[in-house]
């Protein structure tokens, strides 16, 4: 028996023509473009067959009788049994012009190539779309009742079906698959679409929120998805059936599910919060329509709502479907599959293959290189205060990656010993001494700077002073507050100013600012400290405002209690869970290749929480761990003095990792 294929490169169509040859004596002939010939011995590879078997036909589905050669013509002529075209745009997205010459167009020429060789039988694989947004349940022997069709994709699928229902000279079925996803034994599936565009959505709540927490899902119309695997067993059986011509099949799930439903079973399968909860999506049909098109007049919405779509990779239509309103009937189907034992899978049952596969093969993020050395090798990256601490455990990073890294600091002994220690490793610093606290030097710095290397492409801005006393020790010190702002706070300022220009002239560049757990928790003891990183996170997050569009970004890291020469003064800490410098460089790896807008630990955000939420209860807890522990000897200007914490001291030490007392 021979067949013809149109989409033999398909998803569906390359598992249909392996299904066809493992008929006895079958044999495909397949209709492939000529830029596509470097396909066929692959493809022949999957089905297990030769030449002999499986026949490429060269030609074209936009150009009359498919562009097929007279001389095929002539020997494909009352050869073909069954004539498949599954050959289409299946994509939501894709232009109006490509998908009618493609659906419209090609399916017309299709046709009429198939009366040219005579077919025996014409199998059009059209779509549950050419229903368009039918207003309730969509029969199988329902066509010119379809409704809401305007969308491109729902009208080249209803006016392709239709060329098959006017224009085909022989024998004609329809089969119309609902959303086919990837194949329920193995997952498979080659392109993103349907529920798929809701996976990075429900992959971002597992990252953000336990698995215990409810979430709050999208209620909607009804959708139904059925896997390949399904698909292509039913197409072969009905389409070697008795009696189907002029038919049509709607191979679809018996069941179907809701929106809500759908997310919370894929919710499920990738470990995600289940969702308890759902907002109906027909409630924004309540806003006028005048409403939604003055919001969408204002540039802000139009931004976010783009980039949030984009981030989510949601096609600019999606949303429109959410609302799907029409069910489909399928008595002839099950009727046609009696005997069978061929059956709809429960989504259920397969959902988290489709989902493994997705996230081992799909997910856009696995394209993108999230390694800190494809993120700034080759890149000039400046780390301040990298002679020491966590600026050198950072700059050992940046080095190893492959970067061109820039360390400075006040003291050329250490800068020196920091260069012959990356020396020793393999790789280089590039170290320049400066005093960021020094304005004059900072732009001396930066013309150096700018003169040598043109500009950065990543500034860590780490350099920072910590004083740990208490207000009331401090009455005749206002000059710990003078200097510590001056390099926490100007002397980061006067470095990120004098570099932004070339940033946003090359329209990239990212800064790293180092700030504090202690600004989200209000840290007793640390006024003068917090103070000035409090000021960087405020101008940082008004910088980050005005450089959003044109390419340079800002990260802030809440930065907890971390191991460095700058706590040694403060005996107390000898005993208190830190972080090491390579932890909180890990930290400032990460924002380098995600660019996050803020990184902060839980227990930070949840003191930030407390002091929106609950201020004085907020207050009575900094209150008490204040009057727990003591100033150190440095700030008491007693040398050598040991502090004595008591019990509950040492308790919430252990317990409060990171945060500063």
């Amino acid at each position: 028996m021979h067949y013809f294929v149109t989409g033999a490169t398909g998803f569906i169509g390359k598992r249909l023509v392996k299904k066809l040859l493992e008929r006895k004596g079958a044999t495909v002939h397949f209709l492939i473009r000529q830029e596509s010939a470097g396909k066929v011995a692959a493809l022949r590879a999957f089905w297990g067959v030769g030449a002999a078997r499986a026949i490429a036909v060269q030609g074209d589905l936009t150009r009359p009788k498919l562009g097929v050669s007279s001389e095929d013509i002539k020997r494909l002529k009352g050869e073909i049994t069954h004539f498949y075209h599954l050959a289409a745009v299946y994509d939501l997205g894709a232009d109006e012009e490509s998908q009618t010459a493609v659906n419209i167009d090609g399916t017309r020429n299709t046709v009429e190539f198939a009366k040219a060789v005579d077919a025996g039988h014409f199998h059009h694989v059209s779509s549950i779309a050419a229903a368009g947004l039918y207003e309730g349940v969509f029969r199988e022997d329902m066509f010119e009742e379809a409704e809401n069709y305007e969308h491109p994709y729902f009208r080249t699928k209803h006016e392709s079906e239709k060329i098959v229902r006017k224009e085909c000279k022989v024998p004609w079925t329809v089969f119309r698959p609902a959303m086919v996803v990837g194949d329920s034994a193995t997952g498979e599936m080659d392109k993103i679409d349907g529920p798929y565009y809701f996976f990075k959505l429900i992959q971002r709540m597992r990252q953000l929120l336990p698995p215990w927490m409810p979430a709050v899902g999208l209620e909607g119309g009804r959708v139904n998805i059925v896997p390949v695997d399904f698909v292509v067993d039913a197409l072969d059986w009905i389409s070697h059936q008795e009696g189907i011509a002029k038919k049509c099949f709607h191979l679809v799930d018996p069941v179907g599910y809701r929106v809500g439903d759908v997310l919370d079973i894929f919710s499920k399968a990738a470990h995600a919060p289940k969702m308890n909860l759902f907002v109906n999506a027909a409630l924004l049909g309540f806003i006028p329509r005048g409403v939604k098109k003055s919001l969408m007049a204002l540039a802000p919405v139009r931004r976010v709502r783009n980039a949030v779509l984009a981030d989510l990779g949601l096609p600019e239509d999606m949303l429109t479907f959410v609302n799907y309103p029409t069910r489909f009937d399928c008595r002839e189907m099950r009727a046609a599959l009696k005997g069978s034992a061929i059956e709809c899978p429960n989504l259920k049952d397969y959902a988290w293959r489709l989902w493994d596969y997705w996230e081992r093969h799909l997910d856009p993020d696995l394209h993108i290189d999230h390694t800190l050395k494809g993120t700034v090798s080759g890149k000039v990256v400046l780390v301040t205060g990298g002679s020491s601490g966590i600026g050198l455990a950072a700059a050992h990073k940046f080095a190893e990656a492959g970067a061109i890294t820039l360390i400075c600091g006040r003291d050329q002994d250490k800068l020196d010993e920091a260069c012959k220690e990356a020396k020793a490793r393999g790789y280089s610093f590039v170290a320049y001494p400066a005093d960021i606290a020094d304005m004059a030097d900072c732009d001396r710095f930066v013309t150096t700077l700018i003169a040598n290397h043109g500009g950065v492409d990543f500034l860590i801005n780490n350099a920072g002073r910590s004083i740990r006393r208490a207000i009331e020790a401090s009455y005749d010190r206002f000059h710990d507050y003078e200097r510590t702002m001056q390099l926490n706070y100007f002397g980061c300022l006067r470095v990120t100013m004098g570099l932004l220009p070339g940033m946003a002239a090359k329209r990239r560049g990212h800064v790293v600012n180092i700030s504090s757990i202690g600004v989200l928790t209000n840290a007793p003891r640390f006024s003068a400290y917090v103070a000035s990183k409090a000021a960087l996170d405020a101008w940082t997050r008004c910088a980050s405002s005005e450089f959003a569009d044109v390419g340079i970004g800002f990260t802030t890291i809440n930065m907890p209690l971390v191991r460095t020469p700058m706590i040694a003064p403060t005996n107390l800490y000898n005993n208190v869970p830190t972080l090491s410098p390579e932890e909180a460089a890990d930290m400032i790896a990460q924002a380098c290749i995600f660019k996050p807008v803020r990184i902060a630990t839980r227990l930070g955000i949840t003191g930030q929480l407390m002091h929106a939420l609950v201020p004085r209860i907020a207050q009575i807890a900094m209150n008490t761990s204040f009057r727990m522990f003591p100033d150190s000897s440095a700030a008491k200007g007693e040398k050598g003095a040991k502090s004595h914490l008591s019990a509950e001291a040492v308790a919430m030490q252990q317990m409060m990792r990171g945060i500063h007392f």
